[in-house]
């Protein structure tokens, strides 16, 4: 059965098999994290080739997925507060709210972000989540209606990571 939900999580899958958004077999391996997205996104590793270690993919609309790892001493809320932080100097108006779940078996800390860019409403995500001697930070941000279109498959693409963590 199909599901109906585009932002379900279910919608997208990470096997290969055909989701609502097509398949996910690309995958990213390198700088010791790995994770599936889907073959007709754009992949950025120019941070991670300068040295910084990060890495972002953006969707055909523009949306985009982020990774960051930091020393496992950082804090996951502090380096979420921080991005929200950055985020309120460069667009004011900026709301938050702090918004914790859990995936794969893990626990991330952050917020739900809503702001305007270029006249259009925005949304974000930022997540923290420390696993073993490592902290990721994690983040996500569309326009509002491609966000929601998208949601599932940044959950997705968050799960691939985080189980490949252990």
């Amino acid at each position: 059965m199909r599901p109906t939900n585009p932002a379900s999580p279910a919608s997208y899958k990470l096997d290969g098999r055909r989701g609502r958004m097509g398949r996910m077999p690309a995958r990213f391996d390198s700088m010791g994290i790995s994770f599936q997205y889907p073959e007709n996104w754009t992949l950025d590793d120019s941070d991670a080739v300068l040295g910084r270690k990060s890495v972002t993919v953006y969707s055909p609309g523009g949306a985009f997925w982020s990774v960051s790892i930091h020393s496992g001493s950082a804090d996951p809320g502090k380096l979420a507060a921080a991005v929200v932080e950055t985020m309120k100097k460069e667009y004011g108006g900026l709301e938050s709210e702090p918004a914790d779940e859990t995936i794969a078996g893990h626990t991330l800390a952050g917020y739900d972000l809503a702001f305007y860019c270029l006249d259009l409403t925005n949304t974000a995500i930022v997540r923290g989540v420390r696993v073993a001697q490592t902290t990721y930070t994690i983040f996500c941000q569309g326009e509002d209606r491609e966000f929601e279109r998208m949601r599932g498959v940044f959950q997705a693409m968050t799960t691939s990571l985080l189980q490949g963590l252990g």
